[in-house]
């Protein structure tokens, strides 16, 4: 095995007070954030949790989507795993970039296998129904800002300060085969 494992990252954002999701989308409406995430997963395998890839209308090709549901049938170029490590090891065969995207249940179980976290840190509160997961503790990561932006946030009409931050942990336990 003397080929370097591709590098799993995560990717989100989340509000001052925790927020991630509302009604199955983000609880906020800023174009500018969602075109990074949009230009930063391109060309990469996605590991998406089935709530997730279903509020999606765009969803590329080598996509792992996790779902407990044995009859779910996903886009054509997706494929349905069952476990995280199955929809990793999914990811990973294909060579590219590996990000997982979503939701807070998915990326709790996939943190332990994650080099980066690219989070955007909006601060504001947002009303929302989804929390980022307790169980990506970030605290020991180094982190670095790679960019801050004030954005027009569309449907209160009101600036908020967007951090663009990428966290790096130094040991992610490594995708194996069962």
């Amino acid at each position: 095995m003397g080929k370097e494992q591709t590098v799993i990252s995560a990717i989100g954002a989340v509000s001052s007070n925790g927020m991630i999701g509302l009604n199955n989308w983000l609880p906020w409406d800023i174009p500018e954030e969602l075109a990074y995430f949009e230009r930063a997963v391109a060309g990469a395998a996605l590991v998406i949790g089935r709530q997730t890839y279903e509020s999606m209308e765009v969803v590329p090709a080598d996509s792992f989507i996790l779902t407990r549901q044995s009859d779910f049938t996903p886009r054509f170029g997706c494929t349905a795993v069952n476990s995280i490590k199955a929809a990793l090891r999914g990811a990973l065969a294909t060579g590219k970039q590996v990000f997982v995207i979503g939701g807070a249940s998915v990326y709790a179980a996939a943190w332990p296998y994650c080099r980066y976290f690219y989070l955007t840190r909006i601060d504001r509160d947002f009303a929302g129904d989804v929390r980022f997961p307790d169980a990506v503790d970030l605290a020991p990561c180094h982190v670095d800002e790679l960019a801050r932006q004030t954005y027009l946030e569309r449907h209160s009409g009101e600036a908020v300060s967007c951090r663009f931050l990428r966290y790096e942990r130094q040991s992610p336990v490594a995708v194996t085969a069962d």
